[in-house]
Order: structure tokens, then sequence, then C-alpha cells
């Protein structure tokens, strides 16, 4: 799961590749600091040739911050990062007023990295929307642990499909906070209907990493279904992402 994230982020990387090195300030005899070349040619090569799984986290994460922090060696902010957020993916999914507390960290590093994390959850969303969901099942688990894994405060998602199971729409329901977030039942099954759904799946994260579900998790999931059931409407799962497995409800047979 984790290196299928990190490769999402990648290919995203990928559609911002060309060379700041020419930004780089000249010595006084007009010539590129050599160490600076070699070491982003060297770099791009190895993410060139190998992708993803031939760079460590903060290497990837330094392929960002080139563009953004041109003419100085980035790595240290690179190192900085990675200890600060803990991870890669929980760089790019910091919120910008987490990331400008980091020292070096300005609004040009913090637009870049929001920009990659965008395209990453673009990449990843168009391998599941207008697909059939139940067939295309681990494209959409990748997808809901690359939008919501990293966060740190729960958010619910509903999942729209239609009569065929062709996912027909991904919406963001409610936020909470980092071990609640509020749902209501009639508010789920209203947007269904205006959204002409025939099936749902529930989507929410656990920021604590461990998705096992709450009593009011459980007690939510039946209320929904039992809401969706009395209008035609089939909840096929409710899935909890924490941060490197999730949970089915179907598969535990709570639903």
């Amino acid at each position: 799961m984790v290196n299928a994230m990190k490769q999402m982020f990648a290919e995203a990387l990928s559609f911002f590749h060309n060379d700041e090195v020419r930004s780089v300030k000249p010595l006084p005899n007009g010539r590129i600091p050599s160490y600076m070349v070699d070491h982003r040619k060297r770099l791009r090569e190895r993410f060139m040739g190998g992708g993803a799984d031939a760079l460590p986290d903060y290497e990837l994460l330094e392929l960002i911050l080139f563009r953004a922090i041109p003419r100085q060696d980035v790595k240290p902010l690179a190192r900085k990062l990675i200890e600060t957020f803990g991870d890669f993916n929980r760089v790019l999914s910091a919120k910008p007023t987490q990331l400008m507390k980091v020292s070096g960290v300005g609004p040009a590093v913090t637009t870049e990295l929001k920009v990659i994390e965008a395209a990453a959850h673009r990449l990843a969303q168009a391998k599941v929307l207008h697909h059939h969901a139940l067939s295309s099942w681990d494209a959409l688990i990748t997808y809901c642990h690359t939008v919501m894994a990293h966060r740190d405060t729960e958010q619910f998602r509903i999942l729209f499909l239609d009569r065929k199971n062709v996912l027909i729409a991904d919406e963001e329901q409610a936020q909470g906070t980092v071990d609640h977030v509020p749902v209501y039942p009639r508010e789920v099954v209203k947007r269904a209907l205006e959204m002409n759904a025939s099936a749902l799946i529930l989507v929410h994260n656990h920021p604590s990493g461990d998705p096992t579900p709450s009593q009011s998790d459980i007690e939510m999931t039946a209320q929904i279904d039992a809401a969706a059931q009395a209008l035609g409407i089939t909840v096929h799962d409710h899935l909890i992402i924490g941060k490197s497995q999730e949970l089915s409800f179907r598969a535990q047979g709570l639903l």
C-alpha cells in the first residue's frame, strides 16, 4: 500500500520535471557550482531510471524542493520535513500552516508541496471515478489511502455508485476532530437521492492510525444502512482508513 502511494506521488512529480539547475546562482567566474549540477542530475537520473522505489523519502522530497528553492542545497530541509512530520506522505498532506512553522519553508515550498499533493489526488481519483467500483477495489482502496490516511483530523466521505456499481461521484460529507466526525444519516441519504445513486460506499479515516471501529462508528453505520434500505439504496461497505491498513465493515460482518 505504501509503495502504491509513493508511486502515485512519483507520477504526479513527473508532471513538473524541468531543468531548474539553470536557475542556480552562478559563481563569480560565471559557472554554475558543479556540486549543485551533479547532485541534481544524478538524483533525476536515478528517479527517471528506477522511479520512486529508487529513492529514499528525503531524496524524493528533494526533487520537489529543487523547483521551489533553486539556489541552495535542499537536502537539510528535506530531512527536517521528514523528521517533523514522520514520512513523505505526511509532509505532503500537512496543512499549509503546519508547513510554514518549519524553518526554511515559505510560500514557494508550501505551494509546491500542495500542488504535488493535489496532482497525486487527481491521479488516484482518475483510476476509480467512472469505473466499476467493486471490480476496481484495489485502486479504490489506494485512492482512499492517498486522500485520507495521513490527515490529522477525521474526514467522512461518500462514494456514490449507479445501478451498475460505477462510481459516479466522491464527496466529502463532513470534517471533524482528531477522534470524531459528525455524520447525520438523514443528510447522507438525502445526498444519495440528489445524486440519483443506487448504492454507497462510506469511508472515514482514523488519524490515530488504528482502523478499529468505535461503538459510535458501528451505530452510525447501522443507522445509515437502515435509512438507505428504506429508500432502496444499498450500502456496499464502510471503510475505515488507518495509516497503513484499512478495515471493511462488510468483511468484518458489521454490515
